[in-house]
């Protein structure tokens, strides 16, 4: 083999610094006499795992990446579509790309172009086979498939070399004799003259399910240059076969495009026949995971470096330790407030309410499963001793984390889901500390389960619309007689009594029940104490997520 390069062994550049050119380390792992291995990617993500993983270049499969568009591996995606999918690939990882460039898409000046807008993108080489354009997939009827003049293809190749600013980029040249059945003198023949147009490399293609003709040609071959291979079909043979004869890089062609296409099948049948995420949850990734693969945390990061200081008048407090056992095997690892609702997960649903009435600081305390919740762009508060407090002990830590610094507090629940006209109907009110409760309170008694329901100074009415009505008691155990309604979970405090909030919040936990209490122990102690607690009166516009129905009834919220 071609041992030209002065990087060999463990002194390779390869991935090692990102201050060497991508091209200069695919060029290192073409020339290393070791044998490297690609793999493929067909996006961003993919790209992103694959670096993860441990690659050190990346395959941008021409069959995959006309895969995700939905397309024929037949150059039915435009080149510029390739390109920009590619384009999102190098920009998600730090290591080489070399894109599967089909014919070249052309003739020898689309080749020169399409190696001019590679360099742009910083991928780092290209592979081109000597078919014709339009190019069909060599395991379509492969025998049947025409192969290109060699010297129009010859040519191909210097024009990508010459057009190339970069001496380390690179141009593989592929070999399609075997495919075609035109046999091995004919495909050491073309890989000759591939290499004395100035190939980088020879990327020798099989159909046969045996490596036989691969092994054969590499004892043909000599190390005249570097030679890839693409083990789909042959994929028995143990990879030490390969080192042994002498293969230079190894790609893994189309696995990550199949095992996502598996997943994906297996997942559409069990929703389609379920109707419901009971067995599946545990075993997909969880929505984090893709928030960190999308990079969240750098915008997070970035938005504290690059937004102004002021998040606004008012910020929001999530109270979401607690597990949701009600829910089963839906919070068997995860905590409710990360249940999936319409695809994204509930707290997301009550971020995005506070967001759209303009609230951007966001506090939420968290419990059980904490390291699930990691929505971007949120502060977080720990509840370790969860299992042991309630919902008090989660306001009293998510107080003391919070400055006290005069702006409005909103605090509500993290599995209930509303829309943002609730908060902009607590806004609208005047007062120290505001409520908000839901009329159609004999509705959630139908539901058999605990409400907080509250006693008023006036009930709902034509006359509750111009008097200032104002909370006399709250708890779960009121007589019928004297409810006026449910407390949806939100309770708003004005910046100059947040204090006074947290004074009463430091009594509460003083007593012996203290760290097992409610919020409704809370609003019913502050009006014992004098506190003077408005309340407004809606009816719906919220959801409180306690069972798998409520599940159900909540990806129809809206």
């Amino acid at each position: 083999m071609n041992n030209d390069t002065t990087a060999s062994g463990d002194d390779r550049l390869v991935g090692d610094t990102d201050s060497v050119r991508r091209t200069s380390r695919f060029k290192a792992l073409l020339l290393s006499g070791q044998t490297d291995f690609l793999l493929e990617a067909h996006n961003g993500i993919s790209a992103r795992i694959g670096e993860e993983a441990g690659f050190k270049g990346l395959w941008a499969s021409g069959l995959s990446v006309a895969a995700q568009f939905g397309v024929r591996d037949s150059n039915e995606a435009s080149w510029t579509q390739v390109l920009e999918m590619v384009e999102f690939m190098a920009e998600a990882t730090r290591i080489p790309i070399m894109l599967d460039g089909d014919t070249g898409y052309g003739n020898f000046n689309n080749m020169r172009r399409l190696v001019r807008k590679l360099e742009q993108r910083d991928v780092a080489a290209v592979c081109i086979e000597d078919k014709l354009f339009p190019k069909t997939n060599s395991f379509i009827a492969g025998e049947r498939q025409q192969l290109a003049d060699i010297d129009e293809f010859c040519g191909k190749i210097k024009a990508g070399k010459d057009a190339q600013s970069d001496d380390d980029f690179c141009v593989v040249a592929r070999v399609e004799a075997l495919i075609a059945g035109w046999g091995m003198e004919e495909a050491v023949r073309r890989a000759e003259a591939y290499h004395a147009a100035g190939a980088d490399g020879i990327l020798i293609h099989s159909a046969m399910t045996t490596s036989d003709e691969i092994l054969e040609f590499m004892d043909r071959w000599e190390s005249r240059s570097p030679v890839v291979i693409v083990p789909t079909r042959y994929y028995a043979t143990p990879t030490d076969v390969y080192r042994d004869a002498g293969v230079s890089m190894v790609i893994w062609a189309n696995h990550m495009l199949r095992s996502a296409v598996k997943a994906m099948q297996e997942t559409a049948e069990h929703l389609f026949t379920h109707e419901n995420l009971l067995a599946l949850e545990d075993r997909i990734a969880p929505v984090g995971e893709i928030f960190r693969l999308q990079g969240a945390a750098e915008l997070e990061a970035a938005e504290q470096r690059y937004l102004p200081d002021d998040q606004g008048d008012s910020k929001a407090m999530v109270l979401a330790a607690s597990q949701g056992s009600a829910l089963g095997s839906l919070t068997e690892h995860a905590p409710k407030a990360m249940v999936e609702i319409r695809g994204r997960p509930l707290l997301q649903h009550i971020v995005d309410a506070y967001r759209g009435a303009g609230v951007r600081d966001i506090s939420v305390v968290r419990g059980f499963g904490k390291e699930q919740v990691s929505i971007p762009g949120l502060t977080y508060v720990d509840n370790d001793a969860y299992r042991e407090t309630g919902e008090l002990a989660s306001l009293s830590m998510g107080l003391t984390a919070d400055p006290d610094d005069g702006r409005d507090l909103t605090v509500s629940f993290g599995d209930v889901i509303f829309n943002r006209y609730i908060l902009q109907l607590l806004e609208l009110q005047d007062e120290d500390f505001v409520i908000a409760v839901d009329t159609n309170w004999r509705a959630s008694a139908n539901r058999d389960r605990e409400a907080d329901y509250v006693s008023c100074s006036e009930a709902h009415g034509r006359a509750s619309f111009y008097r200032r009505v104002l909370l006399e008691a709250c708890g779960e155990d009121l007589h019928t007689d004297k409810i006026d309604g449910e407390w949806m979970g939100f309770l708003r405090i004005r910046g100059g009594a947040v204090a006074r909030l947290r004074g009463h919040v430091d009594r509460l936990l003083g007593q012996p029940a203290g760290r097992q209490m409610k919020l409704h122990h809370l609003l019913d102690a502050m009006v014992k104490a004098g506190e003077q607690i408005r309340v407004v009166y809606t009816t719906g516009h919220w959801l409180d997520v306690d069972t798998v129905d409520d599940v159900v009834s909540a990806g129809r919220f809206g």
